[in-house]
């Protein structure tokens, strides 16, 4: 009898753990509008400068203005915020990077030959921290700022000042100057003591930086070849049977793919190696993946469900790049925008370390601005992060966003800067990889995926131009049983979720219905 009483005990407590799971679609609206947040509220709305880490006091991170300014546009798209507003918040931080001095002090000064210092007075916006004039933190910003430029399209006064101040801003930048009569270019320069000795060689999150730098149309970096520079260390690993470009940190395999849309585009390098960087950083986040399943420093916590390894803190204010494979400083320390901002590489890898996180650790770990930076398990006791960093919400608003609908990816990928600096690093359209070439038709429903299916999968599509689509499902039998989406996308490709719990197994018919035709594919359900 006991035995009975237990076992029904057990299905009505997975009854309500089903009725009260929260879905996918729904999590992922969380997480991203609360990631924004941090974007739009750890913001100094009087200069737009945004802070490095939820502290009072942190000063601002030039790297987090550029990933605000491009989770603004995400922001109006889902009307978290208006439009005025945002473009309101653009054009005062484009006002500010534009009009605060530059100069070789030692103080009183946002940056130096165009370029900006890493760390901002959050009031002042000038130079904290003896800190650098950053050539990385600047390519980032100039990414959220391009990204901008092709946001606000309007006519109106603000749109139009957006756009003029977003190249004046760029143009205004001596990328030659970086590198310093070399081929690559340097990490930084100060006033005390000129540049910095390292430079910019692959493989990290640098290609961004790069591609803004070389499609500068008046100070690109032109002595020697800064992308065969940037290539020539690249260091091509084999881990859990994933072979691909290595950068233990994912931060590495992502901070780029925010703006930059490597599905359908190749260079000499990546050619040669037969995948795209979309495809490199995904055997990166199933190496990773892998490499937390088998544990191999026994780790506590470390599960296919619970892992994350980047530039984090971590426990006794140890911020670290902890990555792996190979093991780099890890010493537990999960981190949740590692999965999260992996999202588009590896949806089924990534989601689920959402949903963990979510069920187990929303008590310790959730708060204003989504997920905390990190925790750790292997500490004792368990430490959960207090604080935020920009650059870690940031990443993780945009590339929720590109997995849903490509739009920051579609934007950016129109900026005359962007594509020439991607020509100029020999890039060029490709069929290579796990994703087909860029559609440039009308519609076209693709494969879901996976397909067959359990409880959820994604249904795909591609729009040659901004229109008005209907997606439905029917049954064997004609019957419409979901309305998965009724409303105007933009261009290019998109994803959509659909949940099978109140569909019975069987097979089910897609139909995407736009611009005049018609396009229809099989689905299977099993349950």
């Amino acid at each position: 009898m006991k035995r009975h009483i237990l076992f029904l005990s057990a299905l009505l407590m997975l009854g309500a753990s089903s009725a009260n799971a929260i879905t996918t679609e729904a999590l992922l609206d969380s997480v991203q509008h609360a990631s924004f947040r941090y974007c739009w509220y750890q913001a100094n709305p009087a200069n737009g400068l945004v802070r490095d880490r939820s502290q009072s006091g942190s000063p601002a991170s030039t790297a987090a203005v550029g990933f605000a300014l491009s989770a603004i546009t995400v922001g109006i798209d889902h009307e978290w915020i208006t439009r005025e507003q945002g473009r309101d918040r653009v054009r005062t931080t484009l006002e500010t990077l534009w009009s605060k001095p530059q100069g070789t002090g030692v103080s009183g000064f946002i940056g130096y030959k165009g370029l900006f210092y890493h760390w901002l007075d959050m009031n002042t916006a000038l130079r904290m921290w003896n800190s650098e004039v950053s050539t990385i933190d600047t390519g980032l910003l100039f990414a959220g700022i391009l990204q901008a430029r092709e946001y606000f399209t309007g006519t109106d006064t603000t749109e139009t000042r957006i756009r003029a101040l977003a190249d004046s801003i760029t143009y205004r930048a001596d990328w030659k100057f970086m590198q310093n009569s070399g081929s690559p270019l340097k990490h930084g320069w100060t006033p005390e003591s000129g540049f910095i000795v390292y430079n910019w060689t692959g493989y990290n999150e640098a290609m961004v930086m790069y591609v803004i730098a070389m499609g500068s149309p008046t100070h690109p970096p032109t002595n020697g070849s800064p992308w065969t520079s940037w290539t020539s260390t690249y260091s091509w690993q084999t881990h859990y049977g994933q072979s691909y470009v290595n950068f233990p940190p994912l931060f590495g395999h992502q901070y780029s793919h925010c703006w930059i849309d490597f599905r359908y585009i190749n260079d000499a390098y990546m050619t040669n190696r037969g995948i795209t960087y979309f495809e490199n950083s995904r055997r990166a986040t199933l190496a990773q993946r892998s490499y937390a399943i088998a544990n191999p420093n026994f780790k506590i916590g470390y599960s296919d469900s619970l892992w994350g390894l980047t530039a984090s803190d971590g426990p006794g204010n140890s911020y670290n790049a902890r990555g792996a494979p190979p093991a780099q400083n890890d010493d537990g320390t999960i981190t949740p925008t590692a999965p999260l901002s992996s999202i588009p590489f590896a949806p089924e890898a990534t989601i689920p370390v959402m949903h963990k996180l979510w069920n187990t650790y929303k008590t310790q770990l959730w708060g204003p601005y989504g997920f905390r930076d990190a925790m750790s398990l292997q500490a004792n006791p368990d430490w959960f992060d207090p604080d935020y960093l920009g650059i870690d919400q940031g990443p993780i608003v945009l590339m929720i966003e590109n997995y849903r609908n490509g739009s920051v990816w579609n934007r950016f990928m129109l900026n005359p800067q962007v594509k020439a600096g991607l020509a100029a690093a020999g890039f060029t359209r490709t069929v290579t990889g796990v994703e087909q070439p860029l559609f440039d038709g009308a519609v076209e429903l693709l494969a879901n995926e996976p397909n067959p299916f359990h409880d959820a999968t994604t249904l795909r599509f591609r729009l040659g131009r901004e229109s008005h689509v209907r997606l439905t499902v029917f049954d064997v039998g004609g019957r419409e049983v979901a309305r998965v989406a009724d409303r105007v996308f933009p261009a290019g490709l998109h994803r959509v979720p659909l949940e099978g719990a109140r569909l019975g197994s069987g097979i089910y018919y897609t139909r995407l219905e736009g611009q005049g035709r018609t396009d229809v594919r099989r689905i299977v359900l099993l349950h």
